[in-house]
């Protein structure tokens, strides 16, 4: 996608639209994993026990425009359909007009509920991006700074995780040069947020 005719495609539909064009991806934040410490004979992958029974405490579903906005809902747990769905009518409330959003071809983006949500609103146009290229994604390169920022976090709760969440999408909002530089790593030749 990246340099391709399709991203100049994009830019000029949404221009003609009076739409924006926002990268979504999802991640997951939990608290540092309790295993059991086991060791293996040399040559032998060791296995790992689980002493508790968390996996995804909270997860994030962001999105990242080309006018240099983030956008951002928290859910608990993993993100389903639904809450893609509730993620999207957020967005549409916060951005005011339509947009083109574009993602990865992950099994909830493709849900038969999501379809028909996004078959209900014509003001949200979809693109996928090609299978199995993060990279091509600006979004990735948010949530991996924010998620690197993080990473020595030792939160006593979800609330902990959320409230540092926040805070630091807060400081990305107000660095547009490195928001442009997510889409620079994404390959995209974007000179200056819209």
């Amino acid at each position: 996608m990246p340099g391709s005719s399709k991203t100049g495609h994009a830019s000029k539909k949404a221009r003609r639209l009076g739409a924006d064009i926002v990268f979504i991806d999802e991640f997951g934040y939990s608290f540092a994993e309790d295993l059991a410490a086991t060791w293996a004979p040399r040559g032998q992958t060791p296995i790992l026990k689980r002493v508790t029974k968390f996996r995804r405490e909270i997860s994030t579903f962001a999105g990242l425009s080309i006018s240099g906005k983030l956008y951002k809902r928290h859910v608990k747990a993993s993100i389903k359909a639904p809450d893609v769905i509730a993620g999207l009518e957020q967005f549409r409330r916060q951005i005011h007009r339509p947009f083109i959003l574009i993602w990865d071809r992950s099994r909830v983006h493709r849900s038969q509920l999501v379809q028909a949500y996004l078959a209900e609103h014509p003001d949200i146009r979809m693109e996928y991006l090609p299978p199995y290229a993060p990279e091509l994604n600006p979004q990735e390169y948010c949530h991996g700074t924010v998620k690197h920022r993080l990473k020595n976090l030792n939160p006593d709760d979800v609330a902990a995780i959320r409230k540092n969440l926040d805070k630091e999408f807060a400081k990305l909002r107000k660095q547009p040069h490195i928001l442009l530089s997510f889409f620079h790593y994404a390959g995209l030749s974007v000179k200056q947020l819209w």
